[in-house]
């Protein structure tokens, strides 16, 4: 029966019924379509990859991973080296580019300005400063020296264990080694807070400076200068007159300048002059083999090294305090008196 017998036989709504009916199961069906074809792009792998897990199927059981993960490493690291102006010569070499030197000197100097209190500066400072020709020549003042081609010869490390920090506090109170073991319990320091070398690219030059590094503090223990701005830059300008080392000597020029003007005044009157006389006169410090003298008389020492300490400077801050304090005090009696008068 066509539809127009239909329509004219008056049933238009048999029609209507069966349309109506048709079209909602095509959509049905076409919907159900999509759905189980995206079903299948984006949950088949991962359905696919839960099965092999299952299995055990999903890694190579035969591939070594971290050998390979060893690889990967290896791989990225010959690809930074290969941006390097050189291969690295010792262990923990950084080689730099020059303008990559002149940008570090240029960063740790400003840092270490505004903020000397953080020792990464001080240390980036000091081997971007440290040129060629003062590592040349404190090469050559170790060489001239029997002890100092021991030194080199010997290549020592000062760490904790090694100097045997808990034996030094059984030495008797006049030796170096107590009197260095005292100073650094005093000043909350260690021999191993010294940061390894990086920057320099001659591993000789390299270990000179690490060991004028690790013996600052020899040099404070031996003056008995404490570790705040001005023994520090005392100590500095002692370095800088004996060894000639470039950062002590911006220290010595640039530091004082971030001190009050008191604290300023006690280290241009007193220690300043003292670091550069006893720095010109004085045994060259890089030739000292500190860890052979421990147990000598601290007395001796400074007379063999023609090194004296200066006034202490703890004790001149304490005085100070001492006298500020006892003017206030009086002032306060004073104005306590005069309003009871009154």
């Amino acid at each position: 029966m066509s539809s127009r017998l239909l329509l004219s036989s008056g049933y238009p709504s048999l029609v209507g019924s069966r349309f109506t009916t048709i079209i909602p199961r095509r959509t049905l069906i076409l919907e159900s379509a999509l759905t189980a074809l995206a079903s299948h792009f984006l949950l088949g792998n991962e359905a696919r990859m839960a099965d092999k897990m299952d299995n055990g199927e999903l890694h190579n059981k035969n591939e070594d991973y971290t050998q390979l993960e060893k690889e990967r490493t290896e791989e990225r690291l010959n690809a930074l080296r290969n941006t390097r102006p050189m291969k690295p010569n010792y262990e923990g070499h950084i080689p730099l580019w020059t303008s990559e030197k002149l940008l570090l000197f240029l960063i740790s100097g400003i840092r270490s300005y505004y903020h000397p209190e953080n020792g990464i500066n001080i240390v980036q400072l000091g081997e971007a400063t440290a040129i060629k020709p003062m590592l040349n020549h404190l090469h050559k003042l170790m060489l001239s020296d029997p002890t100092g081609r021991r030194i080199l010869k010997d290549r020592p490390d000062v760490k904790e264990d090694i100097l045997q920090m808990d034996k030094l506090a059984t030495y008797p109170k006049n030796t170096f080694g107590y009197q260095f073991y005292t100073w650094c319990r005093r000043e909350n320091v260690t021999p191993d807070t010294r940061a390894p070398i990086k920057y320099i690219d001659n591993p000789t030059h390299a270990f000179i400076f690490k060991r004028y590094r690790q013996c600052h503090d020899f040099y404070h223990a031996l003056n008995n200068a404490p570790i705040i701005i001005e023994g520090e830059v005392t100590v500095k300008a002692l370095e800088a007159a004996n060894l000639g080392i470039p950062m002590a000597i911006l220290g010595t020029l640039f530091a004082p300048w971030r001190l009050t003007s008191i604290q300023r005044k006690r280290l241009f009157d007193t220690y300043l002059p003292w670091a550069i006389e006893s720095g010109l006169k004085c045994k060259p410090l890089i030739n000292v083999y500190w860890e052979e003298i421990l147990d000598k008389d601290i007395n001796e020492i400074r007379e063999e090294l023609n090194l004296f300490p200066p006034s202490d400077l703890r004790t001149m801050r304490d005085e100070r305090r001492q006298a500020i304090k006892e003017l206030n005090d009086k002032y306060k009696k004073l104005h306590e008196e005069n309003s009871n008068f009154l």
